[in-house]
């Protein structure tokens, strides 16, 4: 997924392209007392982790900071490290004062985070914590909360299948994404004294290097080979949920294995409406993105930026000032709640054989 920029020439060629696939308002440097007007660069991770990144947070923080009357830049670096480097490099020579990024891994974002901080512009760590990292904001959810719903809501759905001792398989999201770390801390609090009592068997446990979706297939496809029991599937999100009811399918099993997920997409809500998906995980991305513009335009402005919590950062060894939302579970009776709150809309998620399911759980 992360694939490097070979060749040195192309780098001219990328930097145009770079440009060209961001979206930025238009405006000057300076305001109209001659102080510099404030600039707000974003970096995406990529657009196949999750379709959020795209068509949600894209045009949350677009309207966000076009409400707020700021430039502002957003790219995405489709998870290139280089190229997530260059946009970095891109974004801090054209002046912005608040660099917004959502790494790629720690290390890439800790170099990126270190050469802004340098330049004097201010950063945040949106959705993802950079571990030894330098931003002086993050703004994110409660990502052990986000793990712990996903444990409980497995286990909910075991139980109204009435499960007998169920083999329990772990996808688990990529090792070098801390937000993983934490969704596991969370899923583990509650199925590990299940394990410890017998209620549930373990069974195999991976982490998706990533999160990219077709090797999650291919893993749990191995998964299923090495333990055929396997009677319910803690998948980290909607992607790698999906690879696993894909291979599900194949073997004539979705519906009767329950699999979570997380990010409430399209395609998890419609696999929770046709039963495929046991549940998922509802981040009002709105409110992250409202709270990240917010904040990044009075750090933009000079101002000090609110904050409610505090992100502990094992590595760095410090507590960076934070935002952290609330996240929620979603099942069958309250997938309309997504809609409701316009997350998604209806037309998008009630096509085809979905409107019959739509209209039965009460999705408008």
């Amino acid at each position: 997924m992360r694939k490097g920029i070979l060749l040195a020439s192309t780098s001219v060629v990328l930097m145009t392209s770079l440009a060209a696939c961001g979206n930025s308002s238009s405006g000057g440097d300076d305001a109209g007392d001659g102080a510099k007007k404030p600039k707000i660069g974003v970096i995406l991770p990529d657009s196949k982790s999750s379709a959020r990144w795209e068509d949600a947070d894209r045009p949350l923080l677009t309207a966000a900071f076009k409400a707020a009357g700021v430039d502002y830049d957003i790219q995405n670096a489709e998870g290139d490290k280089q190229a997530f480097q260059t946009i970095a490099d891109q974004m801090i020579t054209n002046g912005v004062n608040v660099l917004v990024i959502v790494n790629l891994d720690s290390g890439t974002g800790k170099a990126v985070l270190d050469k802004a901080k340098s330049q004097g512009v201010a950063t945040i760590d949106y959705d993802r914590l950079t571990l030894g990292g330098s931003a002086a904001y993050y703004v994110s959810f409660d990502n052990t909360a986000v793990g712990k719903l996903q444990g409980e809501g497995l286990g909910k759905c075991l139980t109204d299948m009435k499960a007998d001792k169920p083999v329990v398989a772990e996808l688990n999201g990529s090792p070098t994404d801390n937000n993983a770390t934490l969704f596991a801390e969370g899923y583990n609090s509650v199925l590990d004294p299940k394990y410890a009592s017998g209620d549930y068997t373990k069974g195999p446990n991976q982490s998706v290097p990533d999160w990219d979706n077709a090797q999650a297939g291919t893993i749990f496809e191995q998964m299923l080979t090495s333990e055929p029991k396997i009677g319910g599937v803690l998948a980290a999100n909607d992607g790698l949920g999906n690879a696993a009811i894909a291979v599900l399918r194949k073997n004539h099993r979705n519906g009767q294995v329950p699999v979570t997920g997380q990010d409430a997409t399209v395609q998890g809500l419609q696999n929770i409406l046709a039963g495929d998906q046991c549940m998922t995980v509802y981040k009002a991305v709105k409110k992250e993105a409202d709270a990240t513009a917010e904040l990044a335009v009075s750090l933009a402005k000079g101002e000090k930026g609110q904050t409610n919590a505090t992100a502990h950062d094992p590595e760095g060894n410090r507590d960076v000032p934070a935002v952290l939302e609330t996240p929620v579970a979603i099942y069958r009776d309250n997938v309309k709640d997504v809609v409701a709150d316009g997350y998604v809309t209806a037309a998008d998620l009630c096509t085809g054989t979905y409107a019959a399911l739509c209209a039965k759980y009460g999705v408008k």
